[in-house]
């Protein structure tokens, strides 16, 4: 028997790795998804009456594939329903078998290399990738694009089309195609791991689920093609997840990094991603994630929040925008600088950056000058900075943080 609770607990978990190996089976996006649901309807049908499978991927994959190939077969009507059903089973497929555990675990690894295609614009492949990989949703991508879901959704179909018309392959590339794909697949899995290490929209903070996929992901792809940038993605996702414990309390509501105890940080994962930091810095082909990487593990490996080497963070920034020049990058070196030289050097940085043009638009810019004002004893300042933060954050324990900020600082 299954309970509603754990079944749902079960999609949420696995939807996305089925989805990627009904891809590869099917090979074809829109076919796969409506497998995925068939599948999942047969199961919620069956589970509860006939118990759960030893095997609940292997059963729903092998579900959503024969009721797709059942269906096309219908929809044909090359034969009777019953006899469909039986030749369903002996259809040939060349591709490795789906109870094969290491190519269903493998598969979503190729799925981005497919999305990721040079062939598909950057913003194409990026958002195609967040939707049918992540399960995030068209509005979510959308706003983080900062263009209308109508638009997003027709980039999707496009790539979708393009990918199928083109008979691009379902694979992760030979060696020398990698570096064409290279980058976009750190991003893409960059930002897989963003989603679950700060959801977007919702009631939970944490999406435990991608950040571990998206590590999976990173570990693949550090095995596959061991790049620098690739070892210094696999740190930064590392040393970011190695505080995932205290970083929330009991009801699920943030707690700031300054206040976090430090005990329940994994000291294993803060350990190897250092040590891929410093890999990676000697090889002196870094750049962007092995920096951030290396800023995450000076956090990381200071015993309290007054005993951070700030001086070290800002240069570390200062290096990164120099390789890529970014607001949201000012504003987090705005902030270390502020915690280096007081609050008013912070918010002397953050408040140009507050122009419509650049984060005018985004809550954590706001809250950041509206916290510097808080320590400066500015509270008017304050309260207005956190009430625009408050109105254009999307998630709830966000908000809630913000609304319990306003309350300490009174009128």
């Amino acid at each position: 028997m299954t309970s509603p609770d754990s079944f749902q607990a079960l999609y949420r978990r696995e939807n996305r790795r089925v989805f990627a190996t009904l891809v590869r089976l099917l090979g074809d996006f829109d076919l796969a998804e409506d497998a995925l649901q068939s599948a999942f309807l047969a199961a919620a049908e069956r589970w509860p009456r006939d118990g759960v499978p030893a095997n609940p991927v292997g059963w729903l994959v092998s579900a959503g594939r024969f009721r797709a190939i059942d269906s096309l077969r219908r929809q044909r009507r090359m034969t009777p329903w019953t006899e469909a059903a039986e030749a369903a089973a002996e259809i040939p497929d060349d591709a490795p078998a789906y109870e094969d555990q290491e190519a269903v675990e493998d598969d979503r690894l190729r799925l981005i290399f497919t999305c990721c295609h040079p062939s598909l614009s950057e913003e194409a492949a990026i958002a195609m990738t967040l939707r049918e990989i992540c399960g995030l949703s068209t509005e979510a991508i959308a706003r983080a694009f900062l263009i209308a879901p109508t638009t997003l959704a027709q980039r999707i179909v496009r790539a979708k089309s393009k990918i199928r018309d083109a008979r691009i392959p379902y694979e992760v590339p030979d060696r020398d195609e990698l570096p064409g794909r290279f980058d976009r697949v750190l991003r893409v899995i960059y930002l897989v791991f963003n989603e679950g290490h700060l959801a977007s929209q919702g009631s939970d903070l944490l999406r435990p689920d991608l950040t571990a996929e998206a590590i999976r992901l990173a570990r693949l792809l550090a095995d596959l093609m061991p790049e620098p940038e690739g070892l210094g993605l696999l740190a930064l996702l590392l040393l970011q997840d190695s505080r995932r414990d205290a970083r929330t309390q009991e009801n699920g509501d943030l707690i700031p990094l300054e206040q976090q105890d430090r005990a329940l940080w994994d000291q294993s994962a803060i350990a190897e991603g250092a040590a891929l930091v410093q890999r990676a810095l000697r090889s002196r082909r870094f750049g962007t994630y092995t920096l951030q990487a290396a800023i995450a593990a000076v956090h990381a490996e200071a015993p309290s929040a007054g005993a951070t080497d700030w001086a070290e963070i800002v240069g570390l920034y200062d290096a990164l925008l120099r390789i890529e020049p970014s607001p949201v990058i000012e504003l987090n070196r705005a902030v270390a600088l502020a915690m280096r030289d007081g609050p008013d050097a912070g918010i002397a940085l953050i408040e140009p950056l507050l122009a419509p043009d650049l984060l005018g638009g985004y809550h954590l810019a706001h809250a950041a000058k509206a916290d510097l004002e808080r320590r400066a004893g500015r509270t008017g300042p304050a309260r207005a900075a956190y009430e625009t933060a408050l109105a254009l954050a999307r998630q709830d324990s966000e908000r809630r943080f913000l609304t319990a900020r306003l309350a300490e600082i009174g009128d």
